[in-house]
C-alpha cells in the first residue's frame, strides 16, 4: 500500500520559516541562517503526589494530557524512596509529554494565542524565567485554560510546568525568538 505524505505545515512553523527567520537574522546579527534560534522541544511536566493514595488520578489527568498535547503522556517514577511523602522507589508520581516537529508548533501556536489570554489577572510571562542556556520555564496552575478540556467535565484540576527549549546559546536570543513567535513577555522596567 502506497502512504501519501501529508502536505499540511502548522501556521507558526511556516510563519518562523517566512518571516521570523529573517527578521532575527537582522537583530541578532548572524551570518548563516543555522545559527539562528529555533524550537527544538516543549516539555510538559504534571507531579501528582496524590497519586500515592488514589491511582485513578493517573488516568484522568493521563486523559486530559492526552487531549491538550494529541499524544500519550509517559510515567515519571520517584528515584528515591520518601518515607514522610509514602513514596517508595519505582512508584508512578506524575506525567510528561515531549512535544517535537508538528505538534510542537501546534501547541506553542494554541497556547500562546489561545491559553495565554485566559490565564486570570494575565500581564505577561515573566523575563526572568529562563535557564541561562536558551531555555524557557513557566507553570500553570489549571489545565481549564485549554479549550479541548470540558470545564463542566473536570473530575481534577492538576497544574503543569512547561519547558520551552530552544536551540539559542544565550537567553537575549531565545528571548528575541519567543517574542517575535508571539508570546507575551512583561514589559521591560
Amino acid at each position: 500500500m502506497n502512504k501519501k505524505k501529508s502536505t499540511y505545515v502548522p501556521r507558526l512553523k511556516l510563519y518562523y520559516r517566512d518571516q521570523v527567520r529573517e527578521a532575527l537574522r537582522k537583530q541578532l546579527g548572524y551570518k548563516n541562517i543555522n545559527q539562528l534560534p529555533a524550537l527544538k522541544k516543549i516539555v510538559i511536566n504534571i507531579g501528582l503526589g496524590e497519586a500515592v493514595s488514589d491511582p485513578k488520578v493517573l488516568d484522568t489527568v493521563k486523559q486530559d494530557i492526552a487531549r491538550i498535547t494529541g499524544q500519550a503522556p509517559v510515567n515519571t517514577k520517584a528515584k528515591r524512596p520518601i518515607s514522610n511523602f509514602k513514596i517508595r522507589k519505582g512508584l508512578v508520581i506524575g506525567l510528561k509529554t515531549t512535544l517535537r516537529g508538528d505538534r510542537m508548533y501546534e501547541f506553542f501556536d494554541r497556547f500562546v494565542n489561545i491559553v495565554a489570554p485566559r490565564i486570570r489577572d494575565f500581564r505577561g510571562f515573566s523575563r526572568d524565567s529562563f535557564d541561562g542556556r536558551g531555555c524557557y520555564n513557566l507553570g500553570l496552575t489549571e489545565q481549564t485554560m485549554f479549550p479541548e478540556i470540558e470545564y463542566d467535565k473536570v473530575k481534577k484540576v492538576f497544574g503543569m510546568d512547561i519547558a520551552i527549549v530552544t536551540t539559542a546559546k544565550n537567553d537575549e536570543d531565545a528571548l528575541a525568538l519567543l517574542e517575535k513567535m508571539g508570546m507575551p513577555f512583561t514589559r521591560k522596567t
